[in-house]
């Protein structure tokens, strides 16, 4: 595997109820950028800066939007195809394979499918990749905040067109906008075009937890967090997220509710689970040294599917 010749694709957008469908594609050839990971795992600054750096200096690099009107028309599955396409038909220089991230060869029925290698946290595990979801992540950013200008009333910037309950109560308020995707099973709900829908029997509750606490990391990541953790265990703990921002450290329990009205996260803090998070955030800041950093216990509060973020709410 040269990975000097490996082109690197990875997507964002694909769960948000408004925005484009982004798609990066990047050969980052002899260049050498430091830092280059997932980028739902760095704060946007650090995005920001990594993204300039791969622009001007990588090989190539290659950004397909598909628009919301697109994902109506094509469906999810067709637009995530479109818009790897867009993006490598936009690299001019030879490579000699394709790595995307995930399980799915988007290029399948295209001339290069035979070249693409699909792979679990490749944005992760390939320079070129994560170089990919970093340009995709913070173009596709960058955009919602320009179209949070101009619809001030939703939020945009905030929360990047995912389904946080502010943005439903904009929505149920003001309608909604060209961004929205009105194929989305939450949007179409509040349009009155069909029931909301229910989670299916068959998911399991550990992959809707899992699913809750994806949506809870790349919420924290457009909020300006760092991702420091997911999942952290050891024998005696565990914690769902511990993330940083300006300096202070927030370790994160997630709650997922299967319907808005079962309570919020707080409520199923018992003074028990309280205990445990307590002891799991300072069994952690001892084994990480940072006993003299500020530091907070938090809970966010998850609903219905797709996911429905409520916020964060510090608990002590």
């Amino acid at each position: 595997m040269n990975m000097n010749k490996t082109l690197g694709i990875d997507e964002v957008g694909r769960g948000p109820w408004a925005g484009p469908l982004v798609v990066g594609a990047v050969l980052l050839g002899d260049t050498v950028i430091e830092g280059l990971t997932d980028s739902k795992k760095l704060s946007r600054t650090k995005r920001e800066l990594l993204a300039a750096q791969i622009i001007e200096r990588a090989a190539a690099h290659g950004i397909g939007w598909v628009e919301p009107a697109e994902i109506d028309d094509l469906g999810l599955s067709e637009a995530l195809k479109l818009a790897t396409r867009r993006a490598v038909e936009q690299i001019t220089v030879p490579y000699h394979e394709i790595i995307i991230d995930g399980t799915i060869n988007f290029l399948a029925e295209t001339g290069k499918g035979p070249y693409v290698t699909t792979m679990k946290k490749a944005d992760l595990l390939i320079a070129s990749v994560s170089a990919a979801s970093i340009i995709a992540k913070v173009a596709r950013d960058d955009y919602m905040a320009e179209q949070g200008e101009l619809y001030p009333q939703y939020g945009f910037k905030n929360h990047v067109g995912y389904g946080t309950a502010n943005h439903r109560k904009a929505i149920e308020k003001h309608g909604v906008t060209p961004l929205h995707r009105r194929s989305f099973a939450p949007i179409a709900a509040i349009l009155g075009d069909t029931p909301m829908p229910k989670v299916p029997k068959q998911q399991s509750n550990k992959r809707t937890g899992d699913e809750a606490e994806t949506a809870v990391a790349e919420w924290l990541g457009v909020n300006g967090f760092e991702i420091i953790h997911r999942n952290w265990k050891t024998k005696f703990c565990e914690i769902d997220i511990i993330a940083a921002k300006q300096g202070r450290y927030y370790f994160i329990e997630v709650k997922h509710r299967k319907q808005s009205g079962q309570g919020g996260g707080v409520a199923a803090i018992t003074p028990r689970k309280l205990r445990q998070m307590r002891f799991a955030a300072e069994y952690y800041r001892k084994y990480a040294g940072i006993l003299d950093v500020d530091a907070v216990l938090a809970v966010v509060t998850t609903h219905s599917m797709p996911i429905t973020i409520d916020g964060l709410l510090e608990i002590s």
